[in-house]
C-alpha cells in the first residue's frame, strides 16, 4: 500500500505555512487556517513518510492498518489543537 509517485507541491512567496504541525513517529498532521467573511476555519492534512528501496524519503497520504491507531491519535490531537486555536481567535476578536 505504498504510493510510489512523488508529488512536489508548488510554493509561492504568498503561500501560508500551516498554523500547527503535529507528529507521531513518521505520521504527521498539518493544520491549516482559512479566514473568510463567515469566520476562521481550520482543515487538517495527514501524511506518512517512508523510505524506498534506495533509501530516499517520500510522502504518501495512504495508510496501512498498522498506521490507523496512530492516525486516530493524531486526529484527536489535531481536534484539540483546533479547539485551542479557535479559542485564541475568539479572544483576539473580543479584545
Amino acid at each position: 500500500m505504498v504510493n510510489t509517485t512523488s508529488k512536489k507541491t508548488k510554493t509561492t512567496e504568498t503561500a501560508k505555512p500551516p498554523v500547527a504541525k503535529l507528529r507521531i513517529g513518521l505520521i504527521s498532521a498539518s493544520i491549516w487556517e482559512r479566514a473568510t467573511d463567515n469566520g476562521t476555519f481550520h482543515s487538517v492534512t495527514f501524511e506518512r513518510r517512508y523510505r524506498d528501496a534506495k533509501g530516499e524519503w517520500h510522502s504518501t497520504q495512504s495508510f496501512d492498518k498498522s498506521n490507523l491507531l496512530t492516525l486516530a491519535k493524531l486526529a484527536d490531537q489535531a481536534d484539540t489543537e483546533i479547539t485551542r486555536l479557535a479559542g485564541l481567535n475568539r479572544e483576539q476578536a473580543a479584545a
